[in-house]
């Protein structure tokens, strides 16, 4: 008989369940959310909620799109991220119940209904990003799937979360973030690029364009760069903070150089996602 693999360390166990879960992701939206409505002043308790809402809402997706049913019958291969995903897909679906039920409750509670209509077209694009909504060429296609599109819908989702939301509880003009918005698009991007190079020849095998697909992983990573410098020039230009840029341009550069798609999974959901951390550290500090 072959013998049972011994189970890894628990610390490791518990890192790969805070990652691969993406509560770690759901923490830099929230911690983001909260470096946004900080630009207004000191937080009132309704901001407090928005910061939950954000956190709630960031586990809901997520999850909800790691627990999709035709995902599970895909290959692992060497993810280490998708085969724990495959094996812990109960838990994925409560923990995106919880997060419906806890984020519903904070939705209500501050009277959210009354965006409906700027929170609908944001809520279809970030639930409808992965789900395959028509055939092409004899497979299904998402909006992901769409050339080049997948990068620009990930960074536009999380700038209308994370800076977005903040300026309608509010009752901010959109143009008292604008800097902020394209900052932190710009950086999103960037960052959404090394991803795609993870997914290289995921991506080739299933038809999907992404930039390391047309340019190439060295030219992906040029454009990435490009964003990067842009994101820095916006920050400077909005009156970002100097230690913030400090912390999170050498980071993010460094990630970039350094992806490539055998990278371990440590690196892109530890690493490359905790650079979004690191723009709230600079203001705490």
């Amino acid at each position: 008989m072959p013998t049972a693999l011994p189970l890894r360390p628990w610390p490791l166990r518990l890192l790969d369940a805070l990652l691969y879960s993406s509560t770690w992701l759901a923490l830099a939206a929230a911690a983001q959310t909260w470096v946004t409505l900080r630009h207004f002043g000191p937080l009132l308790p309704a901001a407090q909620r928005l910061v939950l809402l954000v956190l709630a809402a960031t586990l809901l997706v997520y999850n909800l799109d790691a627990a999709l049913p035709f995902k599970h019958g895909q290959p692992a291969g060497t993810s280490a991220r998708k085969a724990w995903q495959q094996r812990h897909r109960r838990l994925l679906a409560g923990l995106a119940a919880g997060a419906a039920v806890g984020g519903g409750a904070l939705f209500l509670w501050d009277n959210w209904w009354q965006f409906v209509p700027q929170l609908l077209p944001l809520a279809g694009l970030a639930l409808l990003y992965s789900w395959p909504l028509a055939r092409w060429r004899g497979r299904p296609r998402a909006l992901r799937d769409v050339p080049l599109l997948k990068v620009f819908l990930i960074a536009g989702v999380w700038t209308m979360v994370t800076a977005g939301l903040p300026t309608l509880l509010l009752h901010q003009p959109i143009g008292a973030v604008a800097g902020l918005l394209g900052q932190r698009f710009c950086l999103v991007l960037a960052l959404a690029i090394v991803f795609d190079i993870r997914d290289y020849s995921r991506d080739r095998r299933a038809g999907t364009r992404t930039f390391p697909g047309w340019l190439g992983v060295a030219g992906a990573r040029g454009v990435a760069l490009g964003f990067l410098v842009l994101s820095a020039g916006l920050g400077l230009a909005w009156g970002a903070p100097v230690r913030v840029l400090l912390l999170t341009v050498p980071a993010a550069a460094a990630v970039i150089l350094l992806a490539e798609e055998s990278r371990g999974d440590y690196f892109f959901a530890l690493v490359t996602d905790g650079v979004l951390l690191l723009p709230v550290l600079g203001y705490v500090l």
